[in-house]
């Protein structure tokens, strides 16, 4: 597993190893369902990606918590970042 995920309504993970693009971003759910999807373009080590498609003004949630809107249609297996999310303020 190279990736975690704390609450079933998240729909970002958190990056517990840098994820190279083309390789496969892999975690287990909390009902121990593993998922497992190609990384789009590299995602840094302790940085957010995307555990689905996220569409443009649809909330970020990492931990059970709105943290952000994205700013973007965010693909599945991206990096989720400042540069594709909005602030909540």
């Amino acid at each position: 597993m190279n990736a975690l995920i704390v609450e079933d309504v998240d729909n970002v993970a958190v990056a517990t190893a840098a994820i190279a693009d083309g390789e496969n971003v892999h975690f287990v759910r909390h009902d121990g369902t593993e998922s497992e999807f190609p990384c789009v373009g590299g995602v840094p080590i302790y940085h957010k990606v995307a555990v689905r498609d996220i569409e443009a003004g649809e909330d970020i949630v990492k931990y059970g918590e709105v943290i952000g809107r994205a700013a973007v249609d965010i693909a599945c297996g991206s990096h989720v970042h400042t540069h594709n999310v909005q602030d909540l303020s």
